[in-house]
């Protein structure tokens, strides 16, 4: 069994564990392999591994490794910031664009979409509710207005938001970024005609156990899954 299996297995384990904990299905949940700094050659194992999604930060790095392999069967997933110049290129490599953290950038990116022929591409906004300015996204309760003024824009579908907690052990940080998110999740589905309360997305390697635990349903996992990138120490 390749390492990612072994990863992967005891990552699911712990996964069905936590959802255990909250009282949901373990199954609601889905991983996004966050294969950014790896070669290429790292997801030939992945996609041996079964997961569906991978995720890269990079624009250009992406475009390095679908050249070099193609899709792989993969759905692409765009989890970094997203420049508005590289908005094009996006919208021709990756399925779902999760860190939309602007109006600015949702209307290129429906623009984009339109040039490209493309109708339906997924978007996940994101959502800055731990309050660091080094994050981007929207802030708080600035996403119900911005979500209501993209579900508008043709050629993109706003299928639910994203955030990243801090890097921090505590876990009652986590819990209320968490939280709070999960809250304005809700509220967007509520209150927004056209927003598709699909997919929450938060959770990485650090935190994703209380993540889960707070109702995610998605996880973006890189050192957990597919270990330290080159140059890194596990």
């Amino acid at each position: 069994m390749s390492e990612i299996k072994g990863r992967l297995a005891e990552v699911r384990r712990r996964i069905e564990e936590a959802a255990l904990r909250a009282e949901r299905p373990g199954a609601d949940v889905e991983i996004v392999a966050v294969t950014k700094g790896h070669p290429a050659s790292v997801l030939r194992e992945v996609a041996a591994s079964g997961l569906p999604i991978i995720g890269e930060n990079r624009v250009d790095e992406a475009e390095l490794k679908f050249r070099e392999l193609g899709r792989l069967g993969f759905r692409w997933h765009m989890i970094g910031h997203l420049q508005r110049n590289k908005a094009g290129r996006a919208v021709q490599l990756f399925d779902v664009i999760e860190s939309v953290d602007s109006l600015r950038l949702a209307r290129k990116l429906a623009s984009e979409t339109e040039r490209a022929g493309r109708d339906g591409l997924e978007i996940l906004l994101e959502v800055n509710t731990s309050g660091e300015a080094t994050k981007g996204g929207f802030a708080g309760e600035e996403v119900l207005q911005a979500a209501a003024e993209i579900v508008a824009l043709q050629r993109l579908r706003v299928v639910g938001l994203m955030t990243m907690a801090p890097f921090t052990s505590d876990e009652g940080v986590l819990r209320e970024v968490f939280r709070r998110t999960r809250e304005l999740f809700e509220r967007c589905g509520r209150e927004i005609a056209g927003f598709e309360a699909r997919t929450l997305s938060m959770g990485m390697s650090n935190d994703f156990e209380v993540a889960v635990e707070e109702g995610s349903t998605r996880l973006r996992l890189g050192t957990v899954l597919i270990g330290p990138r080159p140059g890194e120490t596990a």
